[in-house]
């Protein structure tokens, strides 16, 4: 395997809606360029990119993939991205370590709701932009009047800088070939065959429209730079090797983002895409230098200088892709092979990596071993010798590197922020089949943390059931089904319990008097306490307000003890009692048969006459929640939200449209992200965070104390 110079890299992120033929391009591409022998198709698991067991069965990409073409001198780096928009923070994080965004449409119906998600996040980050028209073979795709209404819809969204530098070929014959507006020539194609073109004559039809759509291409790259249109006014044209020049230039600058069209699934103009790709996407060494966050460590041995310890200072750090920099990684996925064990993908930001380096892992401050060095086909590892700065690459069984990480010559730290993941969506409780499954779920569900940032895995404290969180319902059937052909571990999926809390809203007084005589030694214990509710968020005070020693000192903490037990197994259906405060005032004992048991049975028992005269009510979780939805959705989702029990704070423009910041129950909100989506015709997002409790309605708390199971009490006499 030949290695490549970061100036010969082009590093790309193949993003866009669910369907839109990303998996089936990038298949193209790969056999257009010769790197495999046959195109591979999504349906039976041969695309390079679609090599997941989940992922072929569903037909749908849920995470990056990365694939590598070696074209006329060039390595282009493909990252296959999710389409679906329970899965596009995938397409966020592959666009970090890229230097283009190739955005596919189905030509069909141009621009849906993830290609302007995607458009967004590469907007953000100032990353160059190419569109693709894809799947221009199918029958309703072949309009020249529908193609040329795509574009300008496509210029209403993203300004008139959305141009063609292609026109499709589409006759009798489908769509067979391409014009190329700078060159002016025709690149035609057999469809179905390897994807190489042979130039021909652009058909005397569209000889006009090529002859316009080059006029106009020519004079918005001319726009740019004023020597550019005196010679355009001049000349009446740019040359073909200044307009190059210029083009290049300008979807560099994100001043021009060119429209190419092509047929992923006939294989026709892909070979002029990787042409396009070598000639104008930016290589690495173009981009701007990277803002990270730089670790100044002090010279010496353990960070010592004197014998005494000097602190390292952080500061922002730039750092170029060259060779001449010192060595910086960038990990930005992970995946977890059954036979390679954990594989770390990253982008090489500065210097030259050889084989068998050890770095330091800035993240964890500890040292890695990096032994056989690669570049990933899909899921194929293909060794190098050394990569440079710019250039992805792959090494396998690292000991704690993780996604996010950032690695490199000792002393040299720096840390490139990763991309922020929202919070999950959804959450489920699971629950294993067998004792056996339960003794490996953590270990297999923790090994699938490592490749999806979004996933969650915890225990709920209060419920004791185990959840896992994810970006929606198909995301953790998915977990689910991994954990089963993967790890062997079967579990079953179930509604998480709504951690409900019990309170009280009045006062009580009462006297817990257990009395047991079962020969020889009894059992007494007495005490009267007062019970006060408290404000939200206070949860239990106890206040010793005995005077004279009508209960012993040593007796009282069992007291407190017996109150707090029965407070945790609740009152009205079996969940802790909270913000409430006891003070005991008065008891009596007895010599012989008083013991801490007795006094901690009579605190139980005053706890429950107590609950019994003060107005005890059941408080519900209340979640924090914000959505983004576009301005048009606002109305419908303000009613939702009123229908679950929402509390609008309040209201304001967003990024992408407008932010909604509401207080609902989390009863109301375990399937919302099924609605919001459905709502929003997926362009919606949300997360939400615990906010305070509540009181539950009285007629929603009947529905629930109807169907909980009340606690069960030790028996005890008085």
């Amino acid at each position: 395997m030949r290695v490549y110079q970061g100036r010969e890299i082009r590093n790309v992120a193949v993003v866009g809606h669910a369907h839109s033929g990303k998996s089936t391009l990038i298949a193209a591409l790969l056999h257009a360029a010769k790197m495999t022998p046959a195109q591979g198709r999504v349906e039976d698991g041969s695309a390079v990119t679609a090599y997941d067991e989940e992922e072929v069965a569903r037909r749908t990409t849920m995470s990056n993939a990365v694939a590598f073409a070696e074209w006329g001198g060039v390595k282009i780096n493909l990252l296959d991205t999710p389409g679906f928009h329970m899965f596009v923070q995938e397409s966020r994080a592959a666009m970090l370590p890229v230097e283009t965004a190739l955005i596919v449409l189905n030509a069909q119906v141009g621009a849906e709701t993830v290609t302007d998600r995607v458009w967004h996040y590469a907007a953000e980050v100032n990353l160059p932009r190419v569109l693709v028209m894809n799947q221009v073979d199918h029958p309703k795709a072949d309009s020249r009047v529908g193609r040329m209404e795509m574009i300008e819809h496509l210029q209403g969204k993203w300004g008139r800088q959305v141009v063609p530098v292609q026109l499709p070929i589409v006759d009798k014959d489908g769509f067979h070939g391409v014009v190329d507006l700078v060159t002016m020539q025709a690149f035609l194609y057999k469809p179905g065959g390897d994807g190489r073109g042979e130039v021909g004559k652009i058909p005397h039809v569209m000889e006009e429209d090529a002859k316009k759509a080059h006029e106009a291409l020519v004079e918005l790259v001319a726009e740019g730079k004023d020597e550019l249109m005196e010679e355009f006014f001049r000349e009446g044209t740019i040359p073909e090797e200044h307009l190059i020049a210029a083009l290049h230039e300008a979807i560099r600058e994100d001043r021009i983002f060119p429209v190419l069209y092509v047929s992923g699934l006939r294989n026709v103009g892909t070979d002029h895409l990787l042409d396009f790709l070598k000639v104008y996407a930016p290589s690495p060494v173009e981009r701007e230098p990277v803002a990270a966050r730089g670790l100044q460590r002090p010279v010496g041995t353990n960070g010592h200088a004197n014998g005494e310890a000097v602190t390292a200072q952080e500061e922002i750090v730039m750092r170029g892709m060259d060779d001449k920099e010192p060595l910086a990684l960038y990990v930005f996925k992970t995946m977890s092979d059954p036979f390679a064990g954990r594989i770390s993908f990253f982008k090489v930001l500065s210097g030259t990596l050889k084989n068998d380096r050890t770095v330091e892992n800035y993240t964890r401050q500890e040292q890695e071993r990096l032994v056989h060095l690669s570049i990933m086909q899909g899921r194929k590892a293909v060794e190098v010798p050394e990569l440079h700065a710019g250039d992805l690459g792959a090494v396998a069984k690292l000991h704690v590197t993780l996604t996010g990480d950032s690695l490199g010559d000792r002393g040299q730290d720096i840390f490139l922020e990763p991309v922020a993941m929202p919070e999950p969506a959804m959450t489920y409780a699971i629950e294993p089949k067998s004792r056996a499954d339960e003794d490996k779920l953590a270990p297999a569900v923790h090994k699938l943390m490592e490749e999806d940032l979004m996933l969650r895995f915890f225990r709920d404290p209060q419920t004791n059931e185990f959840l896992v969180a994810g970006a929606g319902q198909q995301h953790i059937e998915t977990v689910v089904s991994k954990l089963k052909k993967r790890y062997h571990t079967e579990v079953t999926l179930k509604a998480p319990k709504v951690p409900y809390r019990e309170t009280i809203l009045g006062h009580a007084d009462a006297q817990g008097r257990h009395k047991k005589q079962t020969g020889g030694h009894g059992q007494f214990g007495d005490c009267k306490i007062r019970m006060d509710a408290l404000p939200r968020g206070s949860g239990f005070v106890f206040e010793n307000d005995i005077f004279g020693g009508s209960i012993p000192r040593q007796y009282i903490p069992a007291v407190e003890k017996g109150i707090q037990e029965s407070a945790a197994r609740g009152f009205l259906a079996g969940y802790p009692v909270v913000d409430f405060k006891v003070s005991l005032y008065d008891g009596s004992y007895h010599d012989v048969d008083s013991s801490e048991m007795s006094f901690k049975m009579a605190g139980r028992l005053a706890f429950r006459k107590c609950m019994e005269q003060a107005r005890p009510a059941l408080l519900e979780p209340v979640m924090k929640v914000e959505i983004e939805t576009p301005d048009e959705f606002a109305g419908a989702l303000l009613g939702d939200l009123n229908s679950r029990r929402g509390r609008v704070q309040g209201m304001e423009p967003g990024s992408a449209g407008t932010v909604v910041r509401a207080e609902v129950p989390m009863a109301e909100m375990l399937s919302y992200g099924t609605t919001l989506t459905s709502i929003t015709q997926g362009r919606g997002s949300f997360r939400m965070e615990m906010g305070h409790y509540d009181i539950v309605p009285a007629m929603i708390a009947q529905k629930i104390l109807a169907t909980a199971k009340r606690p069960v009490h030790d028996e005890a006499e008085e």
